[in-house]
């Protein structure tokens, strides 16, 4: 008796996606809902359960492959067989031993083991043997921190052989690789490129003195952790102060909607902060929602469990809908100043940069302090000049007098 594999339901406007990788080969015994294929969709990577318990049978698509939803990607095969095990071979000589734990791995080798896209592109990056790396994930799979616990413990590290759908065109000692293009990367390019060619796109900058925060976090860390149980970072700050400009200044929380000739302002009387992450297949922008009513401990846990979700490849159709304002951190990249872009049909991103120490005037006299540079990006066809630079200098203010936040000024 067989069971057909389907597509599943990606979400809302979503008709199709890409197979990314078959976790399970032919033959192997799986269990019900137990991951057996990834999926990439324009916004996340889905897993696809097996809808029964059996043996994986024959693939019906090629990893690759764009597949609609509800199409038959594969069959489950009644029985509970295992795939066989490999005769032992004669132990190789400690010569033979020493060579093979130095030579790159293989990509036949990678391709047959059970590993995430995100652990397979490190495995390939660093030359590891995961033959040779214990698993801690479910069911004993390689992570990503496995790699690379493996990798600073003291692993070989060699070359990495280009995966198999990579060409290849070598002269001499020059290299050129060609790479698919994900599905995501692809719709990432169509977004931003879409925001350039339709939003009048300006970037205001401000700088901010960081010095009363990172009083604030030095001297309550500890007793803010133990309390909640997370660590106090930025984000719940800048998230606060966006929230007090946003409500002062609806526009920047604001979206245009509807067809050309026909458009609406649609203002929100909620805020929820999109907040930009860098994950493994490209940049994603998952949401906490109404962020506005929350504490700083709410949002400091909120965006940890999204970062964690984004690296992982376990975030949802859920998390990455809506967005009325967005933060984007590329200080984390060590990133000076620069122009964030819009998230559509988002009006504005507030971008913050990295912390350095800075010649600054107070009272006269020159002083040394913390500045990091701000920059607000908005749509002008909705966001005039005056209404962006109060946004950002409110934000600013309430950053460098946190009291603010307490007293709603």
């Amino acid at each position: 008796m067989s069971t057909e594999i389907k597509v599943p339901v990606l979400g809302e406007s979503i008709s199709e996606a890409t197979l990314g990788q078959w976790l399970k080969k032919p033959g192997e015994a799986v269990a019900a809902d137990e991951p057996i294929a990834s999926l990439e969709t324009d916004k996340v990577a889905i897993e696809v359960g097996a809808p029964v318990a059996g043996v994986m049978g024959a693939y019906g698509v090629e990893e690759g492959a764009t597949v609609n939803v509800g199409a038959v990607i594969g069959m489950i095969e009644a029985g509970s067989g295992a795939v066989a095990a490999a005769p032992a071979a004669a132990a190789p000589a400690p010569a033979a031993q020493a060579a093979a734990a130095h030579a790159p791995v293989a990509t036949t080798d990678v391709a047959d083991l059970t590993l995430s896209p995100a652990v397979r592109r490190l495995v390939l990056e660093l030359g590891i043997d995961p033959t040779k790396v214990k698993g801690s994930g479910k069911d004993g799979r390689l992570t990503k921190e496995d790699v690379l616990a493996a990798a600073k413990g003291g692993a070989p590290v060699a070359p990495a052989a280009a995966p198999a759908s990579v060409a290849t065109a070598t002269t001499g000692d020059r290299n050129e690789e060609r790479v698919k293009m994900t599905r995501l990367r692809q719709t990432i390019a169509k977004r931003l490129k879409d925001a350039q060619d339709t939003a009048a796109l300006l970037t205001t900058f401000n700088d901010c003195d960081m010095s009363a925060v990172m009083a604030t976090r030095e001297r309550y860390k500890e007793s803010f952790e133990k309390k909640h149980g997370v660590k106090l970072g930025f984000m719940s700050f800048f998230a606060k102060a966006a929230c007090l400009a946003l409500k002062d200044i609806p526009a920047v929380n604001a979206q245009i909607q509807g067809p050309e000739g026909a458009q609406e302002i649609v203002y929100f009387d909620y805020v929820d902060l999109s907040v930009a992450v860098s994950a493994p297949n490209g940049l994603v922008v998952p949401v906490v929602r109404n962020v506005d009513q929350m504490g700083f401990a709410d949002i400091e846990k909120a965006i940890g469990t999204l970062g964690k979700k984004a690296k992982d490849g376990s975030l949802t159709m859920d998390d990455m809908k809506g967005g009325t304002f967005t933060i984007s951190n590329g200080g984390v990249f060590g990133g000076l100043m620069s122009t964030p872009i819009i998230n559509p049909p988002q009006s504005a991103v507030l971008g913050l940069h990295r912390i350095e120490d800075r010649p600054v005037v107070r009272n006269g006299e020159i002083v040394i302090r913390p500045m990091m540079y701000l920059a607000l990006s908005y749509d002008h066809r909705l966001i005039d000049g005056r209404e962006a630079v109060t946004a950002l200098k409110t934000i600013k203010e309430a950053i460098e007098d946190p009291t603010r936040l307490l007293i709603d000024l």
